[in-house]
């Protein structure tokens, strides 16, 4: 028996180190999916955010032509780092809403006279009701949205310049 609890201290550093090696060489994806890819919008009527865009509404979304949503808020400094990106996407034709969440009118005027502006529309979403029930889970995310008004894909995070071709192939298979 003591012959064995020498030799405990060499197995159990091995089984550390193997469980340490093997993190190291087959790391966790981390890519989150989306749940709500293939579901339909959930229904909403939000007020508008800002004093020169009309409000939104889930049913002004199954238009029968696909579009971006943009959740974002003027506080959140990756929405402002994904501004120009945003501004891209619109010149290269893609129809994009939004919905501010948890901000004030004049302070999502204030953002989009300093980054611009490339919505149609922009919803005002106060208690994150309309992001938790997307499946939304912070600032900023971007949907696409097909012609039927659902869920074609989800991005989370901010665009950057490299994800814009990715955001428009996806845009163009929504139709």
């Amino acid at each position: 028996m003591r012959k064995m609890l020498i030799w405990l201290p060499l197995v159990l550093f091995l089984g550390f180190f193997g469980l340490f090696a093997s993190g190291l060489l087959k790391p966790d994806d981390r890519v989150i999916s989306s749940k709500m890819v293939g579901r339909p919008l959930p229904a909403f009527t939000l007020p508008a955010a800002a004093s020169d865009r009309p409000p939104l509404a889930s049913s002004q979304l199954a238009t029968g032509k696909p579009r971006l949503l943009n959740i974002f808020a003027s506080w959140c400094l990756p929405c402002a780092a994904e501004a120009p990106q945003l501004m891209a996407l619109k010149r290269a034709g893609a129809e994009i809403d939004a919905i501010a969440i948890r901000d004030a009118r004049a302070d999502v005027d204030a953002f989009l006279r300093r980054y611009g502006n490339p919505y149609a529309r922009i919803g005002l979403d106060a208690r994150s009701a309309v992001q938790i029930a997307m499946g939304s889970s912070g600032v900023p995310e971007t949907f696409v949205i097909d012609g039927k008004g659902q869920i074609a894909y989800q991005h989370i995070g901010d665009i950057r310049a490299d994800d814009v071709p990715m955001i428009l192939d996806r845009l163009r298979s929504a139709q």
